[in-house]
């Protein structure tokens, strides 16, 4: 699998050093943006107010933080639950929480997913975990229970119905290619769709219903920013990264569609240089280049700020949907080195908290989203947030590990992917949230 970034092991000392500076720089954040909390984990990566010289880089520049402590892995600390005027919120709307659908637990499913991997023809080969081998089924038999009320399966008929003469497009990275075959899949039941556009490497792909002229579109933007990626197979090459520039490759595109959904991801966490201006600034991660180094968070915060910007300061207005930050789940080892994932079950509230890099991004899009949200109370952007990290972070079992190739060989420790999902599988339940933000959004608009 290639990695959306990941960083290689260090020695204790360096780890210790490293928290002390992790733990005073997570009070300063927690402070400043009030809503985010982190506590008990370990992990290693590159704020802005860290040393480069604190940790070391994994094969091929890539950066990515090390959980090698189980012992502080654990942790009672709550969910952060959100305002319901940040979730779901309108201008004039009660500050009265509804139904939080972020917060909840996983419960047993008898029913199982509406799909399978015989059903539906579009499961990108690396996800489809059943048909390349993968023994257990038992992680297709749960569903997401938010705390008072109860989510409603993905109605099929119904979204298709609603989306008649409409036009959507998903904005990011390979975990949105992820989500959006599962979109797909869940649509099939009624229609499948038809592919009618790929660029040269198929990252980008635009599919359409025609029974309900419906469009459906995946755009590759792995930064939301303006960057120079290039693929030299095992050589080294650093990303250029410029953070004050959007990708025109969404940004041309966006008056198209009536509905964005957009998200940043772990992409960030790559060896980048940063650009502004058409100058060099700094970078994440690039020992020996005596550039400053700048942190994966400084870059994230400028991409955020950017493109939540672009979209409250747009004549169009579409519903604009930004996605959370996905967690990993790999154990004893990244990707690189050995690293698995091979739980069967959901971890219960509290067993376990996660990276802190991930709630440290997570931390940013909210404090950004906020700000946005804010705006766009007052000019009319309808802004929402589909909020996936806590229930993701509790799915260790719902990702292909090493059954992303066609039955693999477990006794030669195959490559693990503990990243994105298995279709069917947790990642469906995003479908299911996001189709409830757009019923709830629909009943807004209607009652104005």
């Amino acid at each position: 699998m290639e990695s959306d970034g990941k960083p290689s092991p260090s020695s204790q000392k360096r780890v210790g050093r490293f928290l002390l500076k992790f733990f005073g720089c997570a009070f300063l954040l927690a402070f400043s943006y009030r809503r985010l909390l982190f506590s008990g984990a370990t992990g290693f990566f590159v704020f802005s107010s860290s040393p480069a010289s604190e940790i070391q880089a994994a094969k091929g520049g890539n950066l990515r933080r090390v959980s090698d402590y189980p012992s502080m892995e654990k942790t009672d600390a709550p969910y952060t639950r959100l305002a319901e005027m940040v979730l779901h919120g309108r201008k004039g709307d009660s500050l009265k929480e509804q139904c939080d659908l972020f917060s909840g637990e996983w419960i047993p499913n008898s029913s199982g997913p509406p799909y399978t991997n015989s059903s539906c023809s579009v499961i990108y080969s690396a996800q489809d975990c059943l048909t390349n081998g993968r023994p257990d089924t038992g992680y297709l038999y749960w569903k997401w229970k938010p705390y008072g009320c109860d989510l409603s399966p993905f109605d099929a008929e119904k979204f298709l119905k609603i989306m008649r003469n409409k036009s959507w497009a998903f904005i990011g990275d390979s975990i949105f290619r992820n989500q959006v075959d599962s979109l797909l899949c869940l649509l099939s039941q009624v229609e499948e769709a038809v592919m009618i556009y790929h660029d040269e490497t198929f990252e980008s792909m635009t599919w359409y219903f025609s029974s309900h002229n419906l469009t459906l579109a995946f755009i590759w933007a792995p930064f939301l920013l303006n960057a120079e990626i290039k693929d030299l197979g095992h050589s080294q090459y650093d990303i250029q990264l410029h953070i004050d520039a959007l990708d025109n490759t969404w940004t041309s595109q966006y008056n198209k569609y009536d509905y964005i959904v957009m998200s940043g991801g772990q992409w960030f966490l790559k060896t980048a240089i940063f650009w502004e201006n058409s100058t060099i600034i700094g970078c994440h991660y690039c020992p020996g280049k005596n550039l400053r180094e700048l942190g994966m968070d400084y870059a994230y915060q400028k991409a955020l700020e950017l493109a939540f910007r672009f979209t409250t300061t747009s004549d169009h207005k579409p519903l604009v949907v930004f996605r959370t930050w996905t967690p990993d789940h790999f154990e004893y080892g990244e990707w690189y080195n050995g690293g698995i994932c091979n739980r069967t079950e959901p971890y219960k509230e509290g067993e376990f908290r996660g990276n802190p890099v991930d709630q440290v991004m997570r931390g940013l899009e909210i404090a950004e989203f906020e700000k946005a949200a804010a705006i766009g109370l007052e000019d009319g952007t309808r802004l929402k947030l589909l909020d996936i990290y806590h229930l993701s972070l509790l799915r260790p079992d719902g990702h292909p590990g090493p059954y992303g190739k066609f039955h693999p060989d477990i006794s030669k420790r195959p490559q693990n992917d503990c990243l994105h999902w298995c279709l069917p599988g947790p990642i469906d339940t995003w479908d299911d949230i996001l189709m409830e933000i757009v019923l709830r959004e629909g009943d807004q608009r209607s009652s104005t």
